[in-house]
This record gives C-alpha cells, sequence and structure tokens, in this order.
C-alpha cells in the first residue's frame, strides 16, 4: 500500500504571525483579562508551550500586537508629516484617513475600545499603548495644528484641547462600533461619518486665509 503523506508542518517562522492574529482576534472579542494564552494558543493551532517559545506572557503578547499592527501605521504617519508639502488641513486629513484606513477598518480598531475599558486594571499595559500609541498621535495632530497656526491657514486656538477634539469623534467612532453599534437597525457608514468630521474641522480651524 502506499505510504500515506506526512502531514504538512507549518513554518517556524509562520508560528509568530498567527498567534498574534489569533490574540487580536481574542482580545478584541473578550477583552484583555478574560483572554487566556491557552485560548491564543488554541486559536493559532499550536500549543501553549509553543506561545511561551515567542511571548512570556500575555502582556508582552499584547505588546506584540501593538507593535506589529498599529505602531506600523503611527510610522507611516510621522513620515507622512515629514514629507507633506501642502496646506495643513491636507495634512490633518492625510493622517486621519491613514489611520482609519489601516486601523479603523480592521481588527485593530477593537484595540482602542479594550484600552478605555481596562486601562486601570493593567496599568502596564495602559502606559505602554499611551507612551507608544496616544502620545505619537496626539504629537503628530499637534505638529499640523501649529503648522497651520503659524501660516496662518487655521486661526489661533489652545492646542492640547484642540487635539482632543479632533481625534475624540474618531475614538468614539471606533469605540461605538464595538459596544453600542450592536443595538443600531442602521450602524450608517463611517466614511460619511469621518466626512462630516472633517467639515467641521474645516470651518472650525480656518484662521485668515479661508
Amino acid at each position: 500500500m502506499p505510504t500515506a503523506p506526512a502531514p504538512r508542518k507549518r513554518r517556524k517562522e509562520a508560528r509568530p504571525a498567527e498567534l498574534l492574529a489569533a490574540a487580536l482576534e481574542l482580545f478584541v472579542d473578550k477583552g484583555f483579562a478574560a483572554t487566556r494564552l491557552e485560548a491564543v494558543a488554541n486559536r493559532a493551532g499550536v500549543s501553549k508551550g509553543t506561545l511561551y517559545l515567542y511571548y512570556e506572557s500575555k502582556e508582552a503578547l499584547f505588546k506584540a500586537v501593538i507593535q506589529e499592527g498599529i505602531i506600523p501605521v503611527i510610522a507611516e504617519n510621522e513620515a507622512i508629516a515629514a514629507q507633506h508639502t501642502g496646506t495643513s488641513f491636507e495634512l490633518l486629513q492625510r493622517l486621519l484617513d491613514n489611520w482609519w484606513t489601516k486601523i479603523g477598518q480592521t481588527d485593530y480598531a477593537g484595540i482602542p475600545k479594550l484600552m478605555v475599558a481596562e486601562a486601570r486594571n493593567f496599568p502596564e499595559i495602559a502606559q505602554y499603548y499611551y507612551e507608544n500609541v496616544i502620545s505619537r498621535g496626539r504629537r503628530l495632530v499637534g505638529a499640523a495644528l501649529h503648522r497651520g497656526m503659524a501660516s496662518g491657514e487655521f486661526r489661533t486656538m489652545d492646542v492640547e484641547t484642540t487635539i482632543d477634539v479632533v481625534i475624540a469623534p474618531i475614538l468614539m467612532l471606533l469605540i461605538w462600533r464595538y459596544s453600542l453599534a450592536c443595538c443600531q437597525s442602521d450602524a450608517g457608514d463611517p466614511r460619511h461619518y469621518l466626512q462630516i468630521h472633517l467639515d467641521l474641522l474645516r470651518q472650525g480651524l480656518g484662521g485668515s486665509q479661508v
């Protein structure tokens, strides 16, 4: 009788990506506290021991999810800002569009809701997320606002508070999507929501050149 072919083995280098994908799904679905490493390993199709070869704890696994999926988008936006030569409003629009395309339309969109819900119970990962995602994102928006105010494109405002006003509606859209949106019969079009937000920003930020 012919010998049955041996089962295919996944390449070792593919395992971290599979583990991170499984972890993201479970973190977004169940939250940080309720996610168990055994469940992540099972979802990825590996043993718990294999998971520990790559990540020593759930905190390390969560940080890796952020490092691989969200921080690169922050870096992309930093590069966009460094190379931008158009108006400051166009820069803000490019930053927000890229964030929405790479994060808002993916499973990573569930991470902000997780952080808002569980930050106080897990201060270490909250601090990591704040320093590596929120602070860098705020600096980008703040730099665009300062740029526009310096040129007269934007009126003079309290920059730190204006950063909150720029970011808050997008954060709320993400949180709503992973919470009370389940109660809506019509969830609406996120792109339409974002366009209205940008239209309001354009009018609200306007300075002497508008």
